[in-house]
């Protein structure tokens, strides 16, 4: 219950390239949703109606309360992507999209809380394999061992995203974005270090809160159990990868202030415009029922 809500919540305007996507990409999450989920957790038949309706309540309070609050936030950005940036304005941009991030995972606490009781040991210990998988999959993409395909990758990615919104960059551009990266204080050895810290302390919430089944369920300690770890999963506790993460907060900010300021006007009208064309997205998407079959899982996944 953590990556999928912030990317389903934040990221199906900005992920998604072109309108039409958007939209089809949205009104099919919950099915993607429930794929993802069950290839972490291994549900059993038994689990699947009530997964599936929790995902399609999650949703239909999504598409309903959050997606115009995102297009009202789309169309602030079509205005001030027109202007010169400055670090502060970033900063207060991803300040926006934290505390919507966390509007989302909070909602998704207390439907979750009920389905905590149907949790097996089988199913943490294939939620244990899946975490090594994807920290596998992580040092194959961010750790390559040769340094300059590690820096390559990286500008790389960023490129593709500032791309994704201003339409190609300039080989100026291209510079700024090397230039920036080699000088990052991103470190992704303490993400995956950090990653695994939380990975270790979601199964030892979930081990803690489903032992002895269904029997032994206490709904208010489940809350208030995923509620604490929703926080971790949101904000490193005081210490050293806090301060690293405030310290990459900083640079990125400056950094993406620098970026956007080298950019043409023309690049900006683009910006504007996928912006636009977002934001219309939202409000179609909010306006509109769900898919009748929105989170129906396969048959051919059990």
């Amino acid at each position: 219950m953590k990556a999928w809500i912030i990317g389903c919540a934040l990221g199906a305007a900005a992920v998604l390239s072109g309108c039409s996507a958007v939209r089809i990409g949205y009104d099919q999450a919950p099915t993607l949703v429930w794929w993802w989920l069950d290839g972490y957790l291994d549900f059993d038949t038994p689990q699947a109606p009530a997964v599936k309706d929790a995902l399609a309540q999650w949703f239909a309070w999504h598409r309903a309360t959050q997606l115009p609050d995102y297009a009202e936030l789309l169309a602030a950005a079509q205005v001030q992507v027109l202007q010169p940036a400055t670090p502060a304005q970033v900063c207060r941009w991803n300040d926006e999209l934290r505390a919507r991030a966390e509007t989302a995972l909070t909602h998704a606490v207390p439907p979750a809380a009920e389905l905590l009781p149907r949790i097996g040991p089988a199913q943490l210990e294939h939620l244990e394999q899946r975490y090594r998988r994807s920290n596998r999959e992580f040092e194959q993409d961010f750790l390559q061992a040769d340094p300059d395909e590690r820096r390559a990758a990286a500008v790389e990615r960023t490129i593709d995203r500032a791309e994704m919104l201003y339409g190609r960059l300039d080989a100026r551009q291209r510079q700024l974005v090397a230039a920036g990266v080699e000088a990052s204080p991103f470190d992704p050895a303490a993400w995956l270090a950090e990653r695994r810290e939380v990975q270790a302390q979601v199964l030892q919430t979930l081990a803690r809160l489903t032992a002895g089944g269904p029997a032994r369920a206490d709904r208010d300690s489940n809350v208030a159990g995923l509620k604490a770890l929703a926080q971790r999963l949101l904000r490193a506790p005081p210490g050293p990868y806090r301060d690293y993460q405030r310290r990459l907060t900083e640079y990125n900010c400056a950094f993406i202030a620098r970026l956007h300021n080298s950019t043409m006007p023309a690049q900006r009208l683009a910006a504007r415009d996928r912006l636009r064309g977002w934001e219309e997205d939202l409000r179609i998407l909010a306006a509109r029922k769900p898919p009748a079959d929105a989170a129906r899982p396969s048959p051919a996944l059990h």
